[in-house]
């Protein structure tokens, strides 16, 4: 782990100063060679996903595990679109001059030295080697046991497309060992190799990186994610999303886990809604006005409101208009991604400035928490905290900045 750190400092000091063309010819290269793995790919994640059921990983797990040819051609597409984005090291963020006529400028500078920390997904090893090499970051990538012969795989073509253009194969590490004293040992810093780790997995393992780590994190430690249909709610546009936040990838952390139902909108909105979850084979866990407006709903305990199910498991509410949503919302959230369904402005507006989650939506589903889907090309992950990254952490978020003050001579009185 040491030699991995000291051969990502080694790497990051030419590749801050890499040119937005030898990136991108990296980055497309590095897209070609994963189409051009495609069979080593889908055999080694064969392997990752036997071994998965062997282990009786959940259905929402065996999703993210999961590899096919589209999702394949989708990790190349997310690296070309990465290719095509603004290359964000150098950029001239804000300028200004003073009296004394000194010019001052803040300017976008990569990170240096980023550690990330993964499980289940084996696309992160693209989405993160792709984010980090045009933010001009070197990267250690930590993989987790259950997906470690995709990444295995998907990581050899990276490389091959850093050696096609020319780049050192540090700039993309992956650990090569499962052990978990390898965590421990990224998690320290590697000697101050590491300049900020991100960890992209279940609960117990971003709890363990945010209470060990000696470097700085963009974490979250779940999507505890909720939607509000307001009473001014168009019905068929409530029912679609609603489905679509909680159905379309139960396993992501954009899914819906809490329905929330304006109590003046129970009568018209409620049971088209569960019905249409219920026909999609979603479970209903609700509250006594839930339960007593459909009964097949399973009784709601205190718990189901702190619980990230990741699987087809919904937990519903009725609440007291969009004051008892915020409320409900602000005890409940894990500040991740809230959306709310209405078409009255005053309730939007409220929603909005009173929710502090990183993601609000307005008439859309939750599942858009995506940086792909916020038109970065991709995301290492969603930032619930409030320093430096928040949200989706595409390439700005990889940078920080430094100011150059350009003079005439001046000297200070």
């Amino acid at each position: 782990m040491a030699g991995i750190g000291l051969r990502a400092s080694a790497a990051s000091a030419p590749l801050s100063i890499a040119t937005t063309q030898a990136k991108n010819a990296a980055l497309n290269a590095m897209a070609s060679q994963v189409e051009t793995a495609r069979e080593a790919i889908l055999l080694a994640n064969a392997k990752d996903m036997e071994a998965g059921r062997a282990r009786s990983f959940t259905a929402a797990v065996l999703d993210r595990l999961k590899l096919d040819e589209g999702r394949i051609a989708a990790i190349a597409d997310s690296i070309r679109a990465i290719a095509g984005l603004p290359d964000p090291v150098g950029e001239v963020m804000t300028e200004w001059d003073r009296p004394n006529g000194l010019h001052i400028e803040r300017v976008r500078t990569p990170l240096g030295v980023v550690g990330v920390i993964y499980e289940s997904r084996p696309n992160v090893t693209a989405d993160a080697g792709a984010l980090c090499l045009k933010s001009g970051n070197a990267v250690i990538l930590r993989g987790g046991s259950d997906s470690v012969h995709s990444s295995r795989a998907i990581h050899a073509a990276l490389v091959e497309g850093l050696r096609e253009a020319g780049l050192p194969d540090d700039t993309i590490q992956l650990v090569p060992t499962t052990d978990r004293a390898a965590v421990g040992e990224l998690l320290t810093g590697l000697s101050g190799a590491v300049d900020v780790i991100v960890p992209r997995g279940g609960k117990s393992l971003v709890a363990r990186v945010e209470a060990d780590a000696r470097v700085p994190v963009f974490a979250h430690l779940e999507g505890l994610c909720h939607i509000y249909v307001d009473k001014s709610a168009e019905l068929d546009m409530a029912v679609e999303i609603v489905a679509n936040a909680k159905m379309r990838r139960t396993g992501i952390c954009g899914a819906l886990e809490t329905l929330l139902i304006d109590r003046t909108a129970l009568d018209t909105h409620l049971i088209p809604i569960l019905n249409r979850l219920a026909e999609r084979g979603c479970e209903i866990r609700g509250d006594e006005a839930v339960r007593a407006a459909w009964p097949q709903a399973k009784v709601a305990e205190d718990a189901d409101w702190a619980t990230e199910y990741l699987d087809a498991i919904v937990s519903v509410a009725v609440v007291d208009g969009i004051s008892g949503a915020i409320q409900h919302i602000n005890r409940w959230s894990s500040r991740h991604t809230e959306a709310i369904v209405a078409e009255d402005d005053d309730a939007v507006g409220r929603f909005f400035a009173e929710i502090d989650s990183a993601i609000l939506l307005h008439n859309a589903s939750t599942q858009f928490a995506d940086g792909g889907e916020f038109g970065m090309g991709a995301e290492i992950g969603i930032a619930t905290g409030k320093m430096h990254a928040r949200g989706p952490v595409g390439l700005e978020q990889l940078c920080s900045f430094k100011y150059r003050v350009r003079g005439t001579g001046q000297t200070r009185p």
